[in-house]
């Protein structure tokens, strides 16, 4: 499948979660058994090396392991965002050639920024944004959210979408990301490809009243997600109302509770991977969590706990 092929691409794209052995080594035949299920699930496309994939635990080396592993492994059966932020702006070219060279359909990066308090101007933003895009044949998916703490004004956003050849994406996470998108998308016109809804589809019903034309969303019940914006595209509002009233529990759960653990959690219990052990320092996720997670995804009988028996 040529990586362009798709294109606009739309639909649900959740995030990869990483997996790893219960002593922190890279569990590889579990994270192809992941893939699989998530694809099995009704996934349009997926999403790899993202925050909610634990991006900031592992090393060069193992992204390029995991982008090799997975990218092989789907072999085109679904697109494949592959997320190559850094701050620097050499390294994040680097990433996103490798990441085009391998397959993937799409690079998701955020603006560049550095812990607390580093970061750079708009003008620099631009550049940043400008050079990756001379770089690369693949667009580019802005990811506008608050762990940058860097402002995406709409403007900046649209002139970039108007004048960056590869801009084109923009998954917006942030409050009142639907009244954000409406005004990107009036501003911006129709170089925006594809504005997309993220933070785990919790405010999915929203964006997609205001054009949202993909949801990124955790890895764990895709097919609970794809209720919700198959009816929305399909022009059911009704339909897709209801199955948001239904569906919101769990994904509420994920969103303010479970966090980035939540997909893991949910496919080992379903017999899809043996470990969904965090990387030290970040916290495993506590027993009475967990029950609360499994006690709301009991009531909807996902495939995630499905799949695997």
């Amino acid at each position: 499948m040529s990586p362009t092929a798709n294109r606009p691409y739309r639909g649900v794209f959740p995030v990869v979660p990483t997996i790893f052995h219960a002593d922190g080594q890279l569990d590889l035949a579990g994270q192809l058994r992941c893939v699989d299920f998530m694809i099995d699930a009704g996934s349009t496309g997926l999403c790899i090396l993202a925050n909610f994939s634990e991006q900031f635990v592992l090393s060069d080396a193992e992204r390029e392991t995991l982008t090799r592993a997975i990218l092989g492994h789907v072999a085109g059966r679904v697109p494949v965002i592959v997320t190559t932020t850094h701050y620097a702006t050499q390294i994040c070219i680097g990433r996103s050639r490798l990441a085009q060279q391998l397959g993937a359909a799409m690079v998701m990066v955020m603006p560049p920024y550095h812990g607390a308090t580093l970061r750079v101007s708009e003008s620099q933003i631009e550049a940043f944004y400008q050079r990756l895009s001379d770089a690369i044949d693949i667009p580019i998916m802005i990811q506008d959210a608050p762990v940058a703490g860097t402002p995406l004004s709409v403007a900046l956003l649209a002139r970039m979408a108007n004048t960056i050849s590869q801009v084109k994406y923009f998954k917006l996470e942030m409050p009142q990301a639907a009244s954000k998108m409406r005004e990107l998308i009036r501003v911006g016109g129709a170089a925006i490809e594809g504005p997309w809804d993220g933070e785990e589809a919790i405010t999915l019903l929203a964006d997609l009243d205001a054009g949202a034309t993909g949801a990124m969303t955790g890895g764990g019940f895709p097919d609970g997600i794809r209720k919700i914006f198959d009816a929305f595209r399909a022009g059911d509002r009704e339909e897709a109302v209801l199955q948001y009233g239904r569906w919101l529990p769990l994904i509420n759960y994920e969103n303010r509770q479970g966090g980035i653990l939540t997909a893991k959690a949910l496919m080992k219990e379903g017999g899809i991977i043996a470990s969904d052990a965090p990387r030290h320092p970040f916290p495993e996720m506590t027993p009475e969590v967990r029950a609360g997670l499994l006690d709301a995804a009991r009531r909807l009988d996902p495939l995630v706990l499905r799949w695997g028996r």
